[in-house]
């Protein structure tokens, strides 16, 4: 049951993608990334009739400020990262995340990475390589270079970056809760934090907010099934299994952009990120 769960984490977190892709066509990245956060809270919030609410610290509010703030950025950046360029070129990216990890969770939590975690690093530098690997014929360095060019992808490492470091945040506010109240409490305070971004720099007024509504439930309503799954998951299996297994959601929304938005490049781009994906699931086994 654990694997069907994290396949189920995986489709959702895919489906979130393509639904930001859309919405982020009708309204701006402020718009989309607050939705993103105040459905996830609502679809989210009635779990607290269901589970106790566990004892909290200054340890856990303080996790939840500085992971709120960090968050917040992040989402915002990813919208942009989406708007920017082609789904199966930006979210790749994101398999960067446990490269910066292996940096940050040595100094944050004291946990090094082994023989297989180095090896894996090394597939999702390759993987990235090859996402642009028609570009080659330029110059050697120039698969690397467009990635770092282009807005999409480039937002996308800075997302990946801070969230190796966010990523430990969100382990200790974990260790000071539960999985299911910090998943609660995280999208509340972001949508908070957001709020007061979207009305200063959101174009969208009341009347467009309302027009968007269809858009925009379903990527929260995607975004709290992702995380619903992904706890059941993580409740019955190791997390590192859990979690390879989540990161499969950049397979599924390359294909899917390549099918729905008709973005060029199948080849190159699922190659790459069949590669980085290897590299992926190394570091999560190790």
């Amino acid at each position: 049951m654990w694997f069907l769960f994290s396949i189920l984490t995986a489709t959702f977190e895919s489906l979130k993608d393509v639904s930001s892709k859309k919405g982020i066509k009708k309204a701006d990245e402020y718009f989309v990334s607050w939705s993103l956060r105040f459905f996830s809270f609502l679809f989210l919030a009635p779990i607290l009739f269901f589970t106790d609410i566990p004892p909290l610290g200054k340890p856990f509010f303080l996790a939840l400020f500085t992971a709120g703030l960090i968050d917040s950025i992040t989402t915002i950046l990813y919208m942009k990262a989406i708007k920017g360029s082609d789904l199966s070129l930006s979210v790749p990216m994101l398999t960067f995340t446990p490269i910066f990890l292996l940096i940050t969770s040595p100094i944050m939590i004291n946990e090094f990475p082994n023989f297989l975690g180095i090896l894996g690093v090394l597939l999702i530098v390759l993987g990235s390589y090859i996402l642009n690997f028609k570009e080659k014929r330029r110059g050697y360095l120039k698969p690397f270079k467009i990635l770092l060019k282009e807005n999409g992808p480039k937002l996308m490492l800075i997302v990946a970056f801070i969230w190796g470091i966010s990523s430990n945040i969100d382990k200790i506010g974990i260790r000071y809760s539960s999985p299911i109240f910090w998943a609660i409490a995280i999208n509340l305070i972001i949508t908070c934090f957001i709020f007061p971004v979207m009305l200063f720099k959101s174009k969208y007024n009341i009347n467009e907010f309302k027009k968007n509504l269809k858009l925009m439930i379903p990527i929260g309503f995607f975004s709290a099934l992702s995380v619903i799954f992904q706890m059941m998951a993580i409740n019955i299996a190791f997390v590192p299994y859990v979690i390879s297994i989540k990161r499969t959601s950049v397979i599924i929304s390359v294909i899917l952009g390549i099918l729905i938005f008709r973005e060029r490049g199948l080849k190159e781009k699922l190659s790459g990120t069949l590669i980085m994906m290897i590299g992926v699931f190394l570091i999560g086994l190790s």
